[in-house]
């Protein structure tokens, strides 16, 4: 690469990072009010028009609290924790392909590095559990381990058959794919399996048995306040923002459609998958946590072995690649 590239590299890395870390703090509030009509009550509305400068607010708030870490805490690892639930996840965007030629790293193994990024905020959960010396906190970071090994069980194989149909991991050349007829219609029921793992991978209702305030108080994070704590709060929505880039990018054509430019389309289409997790958490109850184990590991599982089977058989008789 030349020294020209590097630059442009950098220059679209940093521009990157600051739309998607407004785009984090633009949701919180986007959530608040859409979870505010949804139950009849107003949300956020008194800072700047119709309240969209809360985010603003709590932002600065965040900064100001008092950071203060539990007696008895490990304060390396306690500080630790917190960026490795939100550095992966902007790392994991590094792949998206948001237009043709308009990423930052076009990898040909792109998928598989997009999904280990997002796996990786989990170590920061379990890391911040054990590091806080709390037993409920702890309780909370054996559950993040143990939904995480339940969910990733068919969240790769849900994707597998995308990577049959396309012949690559190149998140741009799976978008290009797509050109003719978008991949939730050849893979409905991968495309199912994906969002509800994605669900369960951002750590979002009903999949938030790692701090259901019901039981955990806050699970692993209920010893963590000010920019700590905003930090995990950030690498949640911006693990919703991934996995609905991951989604728009597998299985509803990227950047493809008419008349708007592709990266405006990538962004709608985002969009809307974001609210669809709203939606899923405003209607939808918390379920018992050996509900999901079940449901990951008998139901979901079996049906991604299934689709994968299936499309295997496609491809072969149908001589695609």
């Amino acid at each position: 690469m030349t020294i020209l590239g590097t630059i442009l590299t950098l220059i679209f890395s940093a521009l990157l990072i600051a739309t998607l870390l407004v785009a984090a703090g633009v949701f919180t509030w986007v959530e608040r009010r859409v979870l505010g009509f949804f139950q009849e009550r107003l949300g956020p509305n008194r800072v700047g028009p119709f309240g969209f400068l809360q985010w603003v607010a709590d932002t600065v708030k965040l900064i100001t609290k008092e950071d203060a870490a539990p007696s008895g805490a490990d304060l390396f690892a306690y500080r630790l924790a917190p960026v490795l639930a939100s550095a992966p996840v902007l790392a994991g965007f590094g792949v998206i392909a948001f237009a043709p030629q308009m990423s930052v790293a076009a990898l040909d193994m792109g998928l598989i590095f997009a999904m280990g990024m997002l796996a990786l905020t989990v170590y920061g959960m379990v890391l911040g559990a054990w590091a806080s010396r709390n037993r409920y906190a702890m309780l909370g970071g054996l559950r993040a381990g143990a939904q995480l090994l339940a969910y990733e069980s068919f969240l790769g194989l849900s994707l597998m058959g995308v990577v049959l149909l396309t012949g690559s991991f190149n998140l741009g050349q799976i978008v290009a794919a797509q050109g003719d007829l978008w991949f939730v219609v050849q893979q409905p029921l991968g495309c199912l399996l994906f969002l509800i793992a994605g669900t369960a991978a951002a750590h979002r209702l009903p999949f938030d048995l790692q701090e259901s305030e019901q039981d955990l108080v806050a699970g692993f994070m209920t010893e963590y306040s000010g920019m700590s704590f905003a930090l995990f709060f950030l690498g949640e929505y911006l693990a919703i923002l991934l996995v609905a880039a991951l989604a728009t990018t597998l299985f509803f054509g990227g950047w493809h459609g008419p008349w708007l430019p592709g990266p405006v389309w990538f962004g709608v289409k985002m969009g809307v998958i974001a609210f669809a997790f709203i939606w899923v958490r405003a209607a939808l109850p918390r379920p018992r946590y050996d509900q999901l184990i079940t449901f990951a590991w008998k139901a979901a599982l079996p049906l991604a072995l299934l689709n994968l089977l299936l499309t295997g058989a496609i491809v072969v008789l149908g001589g695609q690649p």
